[in-house]
């Protein structure tokens, strides 16, 4: 009888060593600005991650949502207890540059991919585990400049953020500025919280440009160009993609009509030609979006939670192959098809991203706008 009960035990042993192993759920960290001065950047994204099917490659999906309420050391202890305590396969967020530096240390630190949705610089190489999804200042920048150049704009004035987003664009748009030959005669600067720039308007109007270039986000961008209508200033103000969002013209009203500003493709999806490979996924975001939240509710920040799903819809399969979830193994994995997928069509643009490159984004990645009767009109 006890040998019997051995074989038995051996039996089942081998056929529990053959059986296949269990589907682990891939389990993703979410860090957003839901309140605080960025909320109006995190809430779309969190309403898009709702649009979300329940599986990518055939497994299970867990979203873990936490708010930074738009501060770095939320963002970082958000970011230490998806590490520690929750065991994440993959980091999403924040939705604000600030935010977005202040995780990207400890990403590397767990050798856990964070697909970024603020434009933050990046500088490629094994060290470096953060992946932008909205399109890099520069390339933004440079598109900006070339419209002034077109427009006959030789001399600017600048008003922005101080913080990271504010000088991300200062020292951008100065390298494109002197390519195009364009001068900047004027810099001020405000914080995201204020609710008035009477001196920084007056010392902008007073220094006589052709135009006015503001770099702020979501509505917050509202308040300065609302300052310089107000203190006279009639001539051309440029805003940057942080100020792309229908919040913009909602908050501005008419005040807005007139204003040029970059942007990622999918805020104009219906006005981009047939043969353009963002099209078709730019429409099935918008679709889906503004059948849940109305006409005219798409936000190009929403739009990087549709994209990061596209991307793991390339890249979760690819990985699957060499580990299972919650594996260090498949968090490398991850990261390496990230870097050797080719050709990746988001709603926003077109990904390469490499080793050395982590923006992955080219001219595909940007159109230019004008707002004509409160409606964003794509710039031929």
């Amino acid at each position: 009888m006890q040998r019997l009960l051995h074989q038995a035990a051996a039996t089942l042993a081998l056929a529990a060593a053959l059986a296949p192993a269990a589907h682990a759920d891939i389990t993703i960290g979410v860090n957003l600005s839901l309140t605080g001065p960025l909320s109006s950047l995190g809430l779309p994204i969190k309403e898009s991650l709702a649009l979300w099917p329940g599986q990518v490659g055939g497994e299970k999906i867990k979203l873990i949502v936490l708010d930074d309420a738009s501060d770095t050391v939320g963002a970082v202890r958000n970011t230490r207890r998806f590490i520690t305590e929750n065991k994440v396969d993959l980091l999403l967020g924040s939705s604000g540059v600030p935010a977005v530096l202040a995780m990207a240390p400890v990403a590397t630190e767990a050798k856990t991919v964070q697909l970024a949705f603020a434009p933050a610089p990046r500088p490629g190489g094994k060290d470096d585990w953060t992946f932008p999804l909205p399109q890099p200042v520069s390339l933004m920048s440079d598109a900006v400049a070339q419209r002034m150049v077109a427009d006959k704009v030789r001399k600017v004035a600048f008003l922005g953020w101080n913080e990271g987003y504010g000088e991300m664009w200062l020292q951008a748009f100065g390298a494109s500025a002197k390519k195009a030959g364009i001068e900047i005669v004027a810099t001020e600067r405000f914080a995201p919280p204020d609710t008035s720039i009477t001196a920084q308007a007056l010392k902008v109007v007073a220094a006589r440009p052709d135009a006015v270039l503001i770099v702020g986000a979501g509505s917050a961008a509202v308040m300065p160009q609302i300052a310089l209508r107000e203190r006279g200033w009639a001539g051309p103000i440029y805003q940057t993609h942080g100020a792309a969002s229908p919040d913009l013209i909602r908050v501005g009203g008419a005040k807005m009509d007139g204003t040029i500003l970059p942007a990622g493709p999918v805020l104009v999806a219906e006005q981009l030609a047939e043969a353009n490979p963002i099209r078709p996924v730019a429409l099935d975001y918008v679709g889906a979006f503004e059948k849940a939240h109305g006409a005219r509710s798409r936000t190009q920040f929403g739009a990087h939670a549709h994209d990061a799903l596209k991307v793991l819809q390339r890249i979760v399969p690819v990985a699957l192959k060499k580990a299972a979830p919650g594996t260090p193994e498949f968090r490398q994995a991850l990261r390496d098809a990230l870097e050797s997928e080719k050709e990746i069509v988001i709603s926003h643009g077109v990904l390469n991203f490499t080793l050395a490159n982590h923006t992955g984004f080219d001219e595909r990645g940007r159109v230019m706008l004008k707002i004509d009767k409160g409606q964003f009109q794509l710039i031929p």
